[in-house]
């Protein structure tokens, strides 16, 4: 059974409570201490927390295992997506809303809690990734009604495959019911550049009321 056992925090214990708290995903083969840097992103409300992946993959952790890339393997993202709830009952005490943040791989795995456990979440950032198809979620219209999500990639992201882009882009747009913004970053890459994170600080703050 996979288990959430280590995270990193953007401040101290006293500081948190009261402020609305951002899970960061990170991506396939780091760990949690590449999610901090985003925390100078937050607005002063929010408190970021970056969970490691369960599993070790490379010189690093990942969420779930695959059959290649973006395609997670059902039984391992469910599991990981049952291990993130669980851990998320544990430290989202004191914290009025949680919204995820994920990128690439971690991206994947927003997407299984936005489709097993939407009600958890007050809003979502989703970057250079793809959402987890064929891995036994249900996708139905509206799931994310009203939600505000934002969408961030390069079109000709070099890792993700295309189909699985645009089937999510499809999804987001024309299904979800999310109140999405949708921003493309031609030329950036598999990466977060300096106007895609211009962009995150302006959807927290607007999250925030800021």
């Amino acid at each position: 059974m996979s288990r959430i056992t280590t995270a990193a925090w953007s401040r101290p214990e006293a500081e948190r409570p009261g402020s609305t708290l951002v899970v960061a995903l990170h991506g396939r083969g780091s760990d949690e201490s590449s999610m901090l840097g985003l925390a100078a992103l937050l607005p002063g409300s929010m408190t970021l927390v970056a969970p490691r992946g369960p599993l070790p993959v490379g010189d690093g952790w990942t969420w779930f295992d695959n059959k290649g890339i973006g395609r997670p393997v059902e039984s391992s993202i469910k599991e990981t997506a049952a291990a993130l709830v669980e851990w998320l009952g544990t430290v989202e005490a004191g914290h009025p809303r949680v919204v995820l943040l994920g990128f690439s791989a971690g991206t994947a795995m927003s997407g299984g809690l936005l489709f097993s456990a939407a009600d958890r979440f007050a809003a979502a950032v989703l970057l250079s990734g793809t959402l987890p198809w064929h891995a036994g979620f249900a996708s139905p219209e509206g799931l994310l009604s009203g939600m505000p999500v934002l969408w961030g990639n390069d079109p000709a992201d070099p890792v993700i495959p295309a189909d699985l882009l645009d089937r999510s882009h499809h999804w987001l747009v024309e299904e979800s019911g999310a109140a999405l913004e949708d921003h493309s970053y031609p030329g950036m890459g598999h990466a977060i550049g300096p106007e895609e994170a211009l962009d995150i600080t302006a959807f927290l703050g607007r999250v925030a009321g800021d």
